[in-house]
Formats: structure tokens, sequence, C-alpha cells
């Protein structure tokens, strides 16, 4: 028993002077803490290459998140703008080939009874446009002379007035004179002389440039029966006028023209 009492009081004096004798030793271990947190800090630094390795993609290849337009669509961006650039070339060349016109000589003059007492005497000077129809007188260029000239006045109403330039070659001098509905003038011009649209006369008339036909005044609503309405134009060279006396905008009203075209030199 006595034996039994001394050692374990010999451990326990052993077991307080190895505490007190190292005390780095335990703190030591408490700073380094549990195995278990050194062993998830080592599976989490093992994991992050494995997760790098399956997430990386090879940068030659296109990401889901970042999707650009395949390399093919850049050839076709490039013919759309070829077309476009080719386009504006050809209308440019279409504008250089058709030289720019001078605007025409007008003129207002209130002797309105003397023109037109003048006229009835003179063939085919007093015509009846009726309601829905257009009139157009084509002149062409003459070598004898260097420009045309107009007078018109109405009875009564106004009536639309504009002019065009054709520039086709002339294949006959006289002058003709076609009258027809808004719709069939338009139909036939889109096809003899190109796309000329009417449109409305109390804005003006709207057309479509192209390489033979130039506006030279756009078709307007004049008030010829109150003032006698003329004007000429150089030649600028060889072509086609086109006067047009509009009365398609009249639903009801017959308009009587008076009215004469000619040259001078």
């Amino acid at each position: 028993m006595d034996t039994l009492e001394a050692t374990s009081e010999l451990q326990s004096r052993l077991a307080s002077l190895s505490f007190s004798s190292f005390p780095g030793i335990t703190s030591q271990q408490c700073d380094d803490g549990p195995v278990d947190g050194l062993q998830s800090t080592d599976l989490s630094l093992s994991k992050n290459p494995t997760d790098m390795d399956e997430t990386k993609q090879d940068p030659g290849l296109p990401s889901e998140d970042n999707e650009e337009a395949p390399a093919e669509l850049a050839p076709g961006g490039a013919g759309e703008e070829n077309n476009s650039a080719g386009s504006c070339q050809l209308s440019a060349e279409m504008k250089t080939q058709m030289p720019d016109l001078s605007p025409p000589t007008t003129w207002t003059s209130a002797s309105l009874k003397e023109l037109k007492a003048k006229l009835q005497q003179e063939k085919d000077s007093v015509v009846t446009v009726y309601r829905g129809d257009i009139m157009t007188v084509h002149v062409p260029t003459v070598p004898e002379a260097k420009k045309v000239c107009w007078e018109f006045a109405t009875d009564g109403y106004d009536i639309g007035f504009g002019i065009y330039f054709d520039w086709s070659p002339v294949t006959s001098q006289s002058i003709t004179v076609h009258i027809s509905e808004s719709s069939d003038d338009e139909d036939e011009e889109e096809e003899l002389e190109g796309p000329v649209r009417n449109g409305d006369v109390e804005k003006g008339s709207k057309t479509q440039t192209n390489s033979n036909l130039a506006e030279l005044l756009p078709v307007y609503r004049q008030d010829s029966h109150l003032t006698v309405f003329g004007g000429s134009h150089d030649f600028p060279g060889e072509g086609t006028y086109l006067l047009k006396f509009d009365n398609s905008y009249s639903l009801w009203r017959n308009k009587t023209l008076y009215y004469r075209v000619y040259y001078s030199a």
C-alpha cells in the first residue's frame, strides 16, 4: 500500500512538472488547430486545381457566356457594304451623265383678255382639260432654235402646271399632245420616259430621278384664270420638253385652257 501511494504521488508530481516546464508545447498545439481542420484545408487546396482544370477552356473556342458572331458572317457583311457602295457609285455615275438644268424664266401678265382673244383665232390653241385628266404637251428641241416659250390662261378656275425635260434622243420634231387620266399618264411615263409621279398639285409633284428625266418646274396649281402665266427655257441639249397641264385633282369641273408653245432663237 505504501508503495502504491508513493508511486501515485510521484506520477502526479511528474505530470505537474511537465505542464509547467513546457507551456509552449500545449500553446503551439492549440494554435495549430485540430488535425481535422488541417485535413480539410489540404483537401480544399488539392481540389481547386481540379476545378480549374474542369472549367478551363481552350481560348480558341467560343465561350457560352460570351458568344460571338461566326467568322463566316464577316465576308457577307463586307459584301453588303460593297453592294451598297456599288449602288451609290452607279447612282453618282447616272447623275454625272445628266447635266444640271438651269431654272426656267417665268413671268405673269394681266393681259388676260388680249391673250384669249388672240388664241381663239389660232388652231388647236383652245382645248378642254376634263376632270381627272392630265394634258401633256411634248415639245422636242430643234436645231433652228435656242429656246422654248409658253403662255397659258384658263376660264373660271385654276389648273396645275409643271415642266419636265426628257434627255432621250429626239425621234420626231413635231409637237404632240397627249391627254390621259392620272393613272394612265403615270403608267405611260413609267414605260416610255421613266417614273413620274404627279403627287399632290397643292404641294408640288414628286419625281424619281433617273438617267433620262429631269424636273424643271414641279406641278403646282396656278391661278391662270386671274392672270396669264408664261415662261421660257434655253435648250440644255437634245431632248424633249414635257409641259403638263394637270386637272387630275378636280372631281367635277372641266377646265378651258388657252395656251401656245413656240420656239425662239
